[in-house]
C-alpha cells in the first residue's frame, strides 16, 4: 500500500510540475436533464492497433439494441464511448491523461488493455483512488489482488479450465490415475491443490522439468533413468510442448522404455498449426483451443458487459444520472456513503454477457471468465502408415463429446498390429441409388458380390427388420432373400470405403426403402432424414444435396462433390427443305457466283472472239468455234470441278481470267465444304432454355411439360423460390433421375425439359447412345454433396476433416474420372458426326428445281434454227432433231427392212445436213443447184478473182491427188477381201461415195 501511494504522490508531483495549478480539476459535468449520457472511458494502445479497436467500440456502442449480443439500454439513458490514451505511458501521464480526458468527463466505467504488469499496477491504483470500475482485457495471466474497482478478463486458458479438460480426457479413458511430468514453472503446490479441488483422479509427480532449460532438463532426464523408467500409463506431460515434450520422448526411448504401450498425453494447449507429427509417439493425445476470437470481439463484448451492468443499476436509481462520476482527481468521498463506481462495481460483479465470443461471466467478483472450447487429437496411422492428428473430441460448456469412432480406437490402442478386428466399430449406413454415385448389381449364385459392396434392398426403413437381416447375414446361415441381396458400387461406395479404411470402422450397407432424399411430408421426414433421424442409420452416403431444410434437423459433413441444378432436354429431328443443300452459303453469295460465273464466260467470249488467234471463222483456229455456250461449259466445270468435254480458249487473255476463275471456285468450294458441317448441326433442335428464369418455365405454353425428382432438392428449391412453377410441375415429376430421362425419351416425348442435379445430368448425357440429350440454360443454385448424420453426431468434425484431406490429396479428383470420364459422349462427338450424313432429302431442292422448272420450259419452248452463234451442237442436234421427225412422218417405213433405193438419197441428205463454212467445196450433186448460204451469217463478199482462181486450182489439184490416193486404197482393199474371202455380199462403193464417206469418217 505504501508503494501504491508513493506511485499517486509521484503523480501529483509531475502534474505540479507541468505548468497547470490544478491539473486534474475541471469542471464538474452540468445538471443531469431528460435522457442523459452515460458514458464509458477507454483506455486504447498506440497506433496501428488503436484505430482497429476504436472501429469495434463504435460497433459495440452503435450496438446496443435489442437483437442477439446486444443489450437493450433504458429509453432515458443512453452510451457514449471516448476512447484514446496519452502519448506516454509513464506514471504520471498516464494519471494525468485519465484525470483530464476520463474522470473529468464523469466516465461511469473505464475499458482498459495494458500492456505489461507495470501498467496494470497503475491501472489498480488508479481504479481504487477514483472509485471507478475499471475492466482490463489481458493477453497473459498476471497475478493481481482482488479489488472491488478492478476487473481483469484473461484471454489465454486459465488452469481451472484446463484442469477441467484433462479431468473429462482422463475420465472419459476410465484412468482413476495418472504419471504427471511437470514442464511449467508453476507452483506444484498450488496445481495440484487445484486439482483436488476439481478431481478426484490422483495425479503422482514424477519428473518436474518446470525451472530447467533446454540442456539442463537434458542431463535431468539422463541423471534420472530409474524416474523415467518408473512412469506409468497414462503420462500427463503438464505444461509442455511439442519440443519439451520430444525430450521426454526421446530419454525414455533411449532408456529403453517402449512409447506405444504407454498412453501419453499432452497437457498444454496447441494450436492448430502447432500439431506436428515427427519424433512423436502415435496415440498420443493433444487438446487446444479451436477459433479463438480475435481482440475486437472480446473488446465489443467487454462494452456489452458494462452496457448490462449499466442497464441493471440504471433500474435500481430514480435518476439515472447518479450513475456519472464527479469530475474531480482531489476530492474525497464522504465517508459513509456508497459512490457511483461502487454502486456499479456491485451491479458488473454479478453480471454475465452472452456475446459474440460466448458467454461471459464474472467469477471471484473480479475474474471475467470468457467461454472456452477445445478440441482433441490423436495421434494415428492413416492406411498409408503416414502419421496423422485426427480430431477425437470437442470440449465446451463444462462437457466432453467424443467422436466414436476414434475414441474407441483410441481405448483399444495398444501397439500396431494387437487391436483385433471383431473390436472395430460397425456402422450402419443407408444409401440411394443415383448414377455414378450408386450403382447396383445382382450378386452372384452364391449370394457374394465379386466387386462392389453387399447392400440390402428389403423397401423398408423398419429398424428391427433390418436388424433380423442383417444378423443372419453375419451369422452365415443364407436365410436372407435373394431378391433382397444386392451389389453396391459407384463413385460414395469408394469414398465409403476409403472413410472406413482410413477410420478403422466397419459397415453395414442398405438401400433407402422409400427412394427418396427426404422431406417434411404429414408431419414426419421421409427418406435419407427419416432414417438418420429415428436411428435406423448411422451415416447416409448418396448424392445427399446439402439445403438449409435439412441442415436443421442432420449434419453435414463438408461437401466432397460441388454442383448445381441443370435442365436437361433431349435434341429433335426436323424434316429438311427443299433448300436444304444451299444452307452453308447465304442467298446473297449464290447469287453473285452465278453472276460471276456467267459475267467470266461473257468476257471469256469475248477476248476469245477478239483475239486473232481465237478459235472463231476469222482466228488462225477456225475449225472449231469457242462460242458463249462454251465458255459456261468451261467455268460450270470449273465451278463444280467435273472433268468434261469442253473448249479451252486460246488467246492468252481468256486463259489468265479462266485460272482466275479456277482460283475463284476453289475458294468458294472449300468455304462450302467447312460451312457445311456447321450449318448441318442446325439440323437437330431443341428447346431453348436460358435457365430456371425462361419465360418458358414461368409462363409455360399448352404442351410444355417439365418436372423433377419427388422429394429431392431441387424440388425443395423450386417449390420454395418459385410457388406457382412447382405447382404447375408437380403433375409431371417423378421418382427417380432414370424415370425422368426415359420420359424425356420415349415417343412421343413425355417431357420436353428435365430439372435435376447438373452432376446426375451431366452423367445421363454422357452415356446417352444415341447422343439426343443435352444440358441448357446457366446452372444455379449451386450446392453440394455431404455426408449425412444425425445430429450433434461425434463423427462429423472427423469425417469432414478426412474428405478435406482427400481434396488436398487428389483422391476425390481420381474418383471424379473414374466415373465420368470413361464415357462415350462425354463431349458430343458423335453428335456432329451424325449430322454430317447427308441424304438425298438434303438435295431435294435441286432435284425439283431442274425436273419441275427447267426441263417442262425448255420442251415448250420453240425450236431455234438460228443457234450458231451459241452453238454448233445445239444447232445441229436442234435442226436434226426438227428434219428428222419431219422425215419419218412423211416415209414411215421400218428400220429393219431398208430399201435399196435410199442408201444414196441418205448419204446425200447427210451430206446436206453439214454445217459448212464458205470455204468448203459442194458436193458434185449439189454443183448445179443454186447456192446455199449459211443460216446465221451474210451473203459472202466478192474476193479478189485473180487469187481465189489461184487458190481454187491448188485445192482441184489437191483433191485430185487425194482420189487418186483414194482409188489405189480402195483397190488394194478389194484384192484383200477377195483373197481372204471376207467381201461376201459386199459391193464396191462408187469413187465419188467412198471420198465422201472417208471424208466424214475424218
Amino acid at each position: 500500500m505504501a508503494g501504491l501511494r508513493a506511485l499517486w504522490l509521484l503523480a501529483a508531483a509531475l502534474g505540479a510540475a507541468g505548468g497547470h495549478p490544478q491539473p486534474c480539476r475541471v469542471p464538474a459535468p452540468p445538471g443531469p436533464s431528460p435522457g442523459p449520457t452515460v458514458r464509458l472511458g477507454a483506455l486504447l494502445p498506440p497506433a496501428p492497433a488503436r484505430a482497429r479497436l476504436r472501429a469495434a467500440l463504435a460497433r459495440a456502442a452503435a450496438g446496443t439494441g435489442t437483437g442477439p449480443g446486444e443489450v437493450s439500454l433504458p429509453h432515458s439513458l443512453s452510451l457514449e464511448v471516448v476512447g484514446g490514451g496519452p502519448a506516454a505511458r509513464d506514471p504520471g501521464s498516464l494519471a494525468r491523461w485519465m484525470c483530464g480526458a476520463l474522470a473529468g468527463r464523469g466516465v461511469a466505467a473505464v475499458l482498459a488493455l495494458p500492456r505489461s504488469r507495470r501498467e496494470l499496477l497503475q491501472l489498480d491504483f488508479l481504479a481504487a483512488a477514483l472509485q471507478v470500475p475499471f475492466v482490463s482485457i489481458l493477453d497473459t495471466r498476471w497475478a493481481l489482488g482482488c479489488s472491488p474497482f478492478h476487473f481483469h478478463m484473461d484471454r489465454q486458458s486459465s488452469p481451472e479450465a484446463l484442469v477441467d479438460v484433462l479431468v473429462s480426457i482422463l475420465q472419459a479413458n476410465d484412468w482413476q490415475e495418472s504419471s504427471l511430468v511437470l514442464c511449467h514453472p508453476w507452483d506444484i503446490d498450488s496445481f495440484l491443490d487445484l486439482w483436488a479441488q476439481r478431481s478426484q483422479l490422483f495425479l503422482r509427480t514424477v519428473l518436474d522439468l518446470g525451472y530447467l532449460d533446454e540442456p539442463r532438463a537434458t542431463r535431468y532426464l539422463q541423471q534420472h533413468g530409474d524416474r523415467v523408467r518408473s512412469l506409468s500409463s497414462p503420462v500427463l506431460l503438464l505444461g509442455c510442448d511439442l519440443h519439451r515434450a520430444r525430450l521426454v520422448f526421446q530419454a525414455a526411448e533411449e532408456l529403453g522404455l517402449p512409447l506405444q504401450e504407454l498412453h501419453w498425453m499432452l497437457g498444454f494447449p496447441l494450436s492448430l498449426s502447432e500439431l506436428q507429427t515427427e519424433g512423436l509417439p502415435p496415440g498420443l493425445l493433444a487438446f487446444g483451443e479451436v477459433s479463438r476470437p480475435p481482440l475486437e470481439l472480446f473488446v465489443q463484448d467487454m462494452v456489452g458487459l458494462v452496457s448490462q451492468a449499466l442497464a441493471q443499476a440504471a433500474q435500481s436509481l430514480p435518476d439515472p444520472a447518479q450513475l456519472q462520476t464527479s469530475g474531480s482527481c482531489n476530492e474525497r468521498h464522504r465517508a459513509g456513503s456508497e459512490s457511483p463506481g461502487l454502486f456499479l462495481a456491485r451491479f458488473l460483479a454479478n453480471t454475465s454477457f452472452h456475446g459474440q465470443t460466448g458467454l461471459l461471466r464474472v467469477e471471484n467478483t473480479a475474474l471475467v471468465r470468457p467461454e472456452q472450447q477445445f478440441r482433441i487429437w490423436s495421434l494415428r496411422r492413416d492406411s498409408q502408415g503416414v502419421p496423422t492428428w485426427m480430431t477425437a473430441g470437442t470440449w465446451s460448456h463444462g462437457k466432453l463429446e467424443l467422436e466414436e469412432v476414434v475414441w474407441q480406437s483410441q481405448r483399444q490402442h495398444k501397439s500396431p498390429g494387437e487391436a483385433a478386428e471383431g473390436a472395430r466399430t460397425r456402422l450402419r449406413v443407408v444409401t440411394l441409388v443415383e448414377h455414378p454415385f450408386v450403382f447396383t448389381r445382382e450378386v452372384d449364385e452364391e449370394g457374394n458380390c465379386p466387386a462392389g459392396q453387399l447392400c440390402l434392398d428389403p423397401g423398408t426403413n423398419d429398424s428391427a427388420v433390418l436388424d433380423a437381416l442383417f444378423e443372419k447375414i453375419g451369422s452365415g446361415n443364407g436365410s436372407v432373400p435373394q431378391e433382397y441381396k444386392k451389389c453396391c458400387y459407384g463413385y460414395c461406395i469408394d469414398l465409403l470405403e476409403k472413410l472406413a479404411e482410413d477410420m478403422a470402422f466397419d459397415f453395414e450397407l442398405y438401400i433407402v426403402g422409400d427412394g427418396k432424399y427426404g422431406a417434411w411430408k404429414n408431419g414426419r421426414w421421409t427418406g435419407l432424414v427419416g432414417d438418420l433421424l429415428s436411428g435406423t442409420a448411422h451415416m447416409a452416403v448418396t448424392s445427399f444435396s446439402i439445403n438449409s431444410a435439412r441442415s436443421k434437423v442432420i449434419d453435414f459433413t463438408s461437401p466432397f462433390f460441388s454442383t448445381s441444378l441443370g435442365i436437361l432436354v433431349r435434341t429433335k429431328d426436323t424434316a429438311s427443305p427443299i433448300g436444304a443443300f444451299m444452307w452453308p452459303l447465304h442467298w446473297t453469295m449464290w447469287v453473285g457466283i452465278f453472276v460471276a460465273l456467267h459475267m467470266t464466260a461473257l468476257f471469256l467470249t469475248l477476248y476469245e472472239w477478239k483475239s486473232p488467234y481465237g478459235m472463231t471463222p476469222h482466228g488462225r483456229n477456225r475449225m472449231k468455234i469457242f462460242s458463249y455456250s462454251s465458255a459456261l461449259n468451261l467455268c460450270y466445270a470449273i465451278l463444280f470441278g467435273r472433268t468434261v468435254s469442253s473448249k479451252t480458249p486460246k488467246c492468252c487473255t481468256g486463259r489468265f481470267l479462266m485460272n482466275l476463275w479456277a482460283i475463284f471456285c476453289l475458294l468458294v468450294l472449300s468455304s462450302y465444304t467447312a460451312n457445311l458441317a456447321a450449318v448441318m448441326v442446325g439440323d437437330k433442335t431443341f428447346e431453348e432454355l436460358s435457365g430456371i428464369h425462361d419465360p418458358k418455365l414461368h409462363h409455360p405454353s399448352q404442351g410444355f411439360r417439365f418436372g423433377t425428382v419427388w422429394e429431392s432438392s431441387a424440388e425443395e428449391y423450386i417449390k420454395k423460390s418459385f410457388p406457382e412453377m412447382h405447382e404447375y410441375m408437380r403433375r409431371y415429376n417423378v421418382p427417380t433421375t432414370p424415370d425422368g430421362v426415359t420420359m424425356l425419351k420415349t415417343e412421343p416425348a413425355k417431357l420436353n425439359a428435365f430439372i435435376m442435379d447438373k452432376s446426375l445430368l451431366d452423367y445421363e448425357v454422357s452415356i446417352d447412345s444415341d447422343c439426343k440429350l443435352l444440358t441448357v440454360g446457366k446452372p444455379f443454385a449451386i450446392e453440394g454433396y455431404g455426408i449425412g448424420l444425425p445430429q450433434n453426431s461425434p463423427l462429423t468434425s472427423n469425417v469432414s476433416e478426412f474428405i478435406s484431406r482427400y481434396k488436398s490429396s487428389g483422391f476425390i479428383d481420381l474418383l471424379h474420372d473414374k466415373w465420368y470420364k470413361m464415357v462415350p459422349c462425354g463431349k458430343r462427338v458423335f453428335a456432329v458426326t451424325e449430322t454430317l450424313q447427308m441424304g438425298i432429302y438434303h438435295f431435294s431442292g435441286l432435284f425439283h428445281v431442274f425436273y419441275r422448272l427447267v426441263l417442262p420450259r425448255i420442251r415448250r419452248k420453240k425450236k431455234f434454227n438460228y443457234w450458231l452463234h451459241t452453238s454448233q451442237k445445239i444447232h445441229r442436234a436442234l435442226n436434226m432433231g426438227t428434219e428428222e421427225r419431219k422425215s419419218q412422218q412423211c416415209e414411215p417405213q421400218p428400220r429393219s427392212v431398208p430399201a435399196p433405193a435410199q442408201q444414196p438419197w441418205s448419204a446425200l441428205r447427210r451430206e446436206a445436213r453439214r454445217v459448212r463454212f464458205q470455204l468448203d467445196k459442194a458436193p458434185p450433186e449439189e454443183e448445179g443447184s443454186p447456192p446455199w448460204h449459211p443460216g446465221n451469217g451474210r451473203p459472202p463478199q466478192p474476193l479478189d478473182r485473180a487469187a481465189g482462181e489461184n487458190e481454187l486450182r491448188e485445192l482441184e489439184e489437191k483433191i485430185q491427188e487425194m482420189r487418186e490416193q483414194l482409188r489405189a486404197a480402195l483397190l488394194r482393199k478389194s484384192e484383200l477381201v477377195s483373197v481372204l474371202g471376207t467381201a461376201k455380199g459386199g459391193r464396191a462403193l462408187p469413187a465419188p461415195l467412198a471420198t465422201e464417206e472417208h471424208r466424214e469418217e475424218r
